[in-house]
């Protein structure tokens, strides 16, 4: 409780280099391989600073990936207008997601990492859970109006974030343009596969 009052506030900018600093390493190493030394030393940071800043390397990378995924899912609804058609929401939603993972590789390859490891937290599944509930409760109202296949949500979802993600890797790796072709194809095979 007492080092709770003497506690310096974290200074923004560092934190900011932190995180960039871990997605570099994790996208660079694997997450497995980065220690608290790399992490200060890519930030700029002493690694003494990072003790102040959090009490483990787990409660680091949890303050990351939970900054990190609130940010990711916002980008993901950037836009969104609930008055569109589920096929234009679910467009826009698809685009914002291979946007997403095209602009922001590094700390993407960080959180599929964390989230497939044995530092995730309970605290960091709930509320990957309550982010991404939104996205689940529309693709469960287009099956209810019959737009989409009743297969099980999970499965709905897991097709359209698979198809975007893959999508965004052709792009990335020049396999496929970044444009209104790609993204008008890449969507209606999405949509293909998932419509009634």
């Amino acid at each position: 409780m007492y080092d709770d009052l003497i506690m310096k506030p974290k200074d923004e900018k560092k934190v900011e280099a932190i995180a960039a600093a871990v997605y570099l390493l994790a996208a660079r190493h694997g997450l497995a391989a980065v220690t608290l030394a790399d992490i200060a030393r890519e930030a700029g940071v002493a690694t003494s600073t990072l003790y102040v800043y959090y009490k483990s390397r787990e409660d680091l990378l949890d303050d990351v990936y939970q900054k990190a995924k609130t940010a990711t899912v916002t980008r993901y609804s950037r836009n969104d207008d609930p008055a569109a058609s589920l096929k234009s929401r679910l467009r826009l939603i698809w685009n914002n997601i291979v946007d997403n993972r095209i602009e922001n590789q590094q700390q993407v390859a960080f959180l599929e990492q964390y989230y497939h490891s044995e530092y995730l937290s309970e605290t960091s599944c709930a509320l990957g859970q309550r982010m991404t509930a939104p996205f689940l409760e529309l693709l469960v109202g287009g099956q209810k109006s019959e737009q989409l296949k009743q297969v099980p949500p999970p499965l709905l979802a897991a097709t359209v974030m698979g198809l975007a993600k893959e999508t965004a890797v052709l792009v990335s790796r020049g396999h496929l343009p970044d444009d209104e072709d790609t993204r008008a194809s890449g969507f209606q095979i999405c949509w293909d596969a998932i419509r009634a």
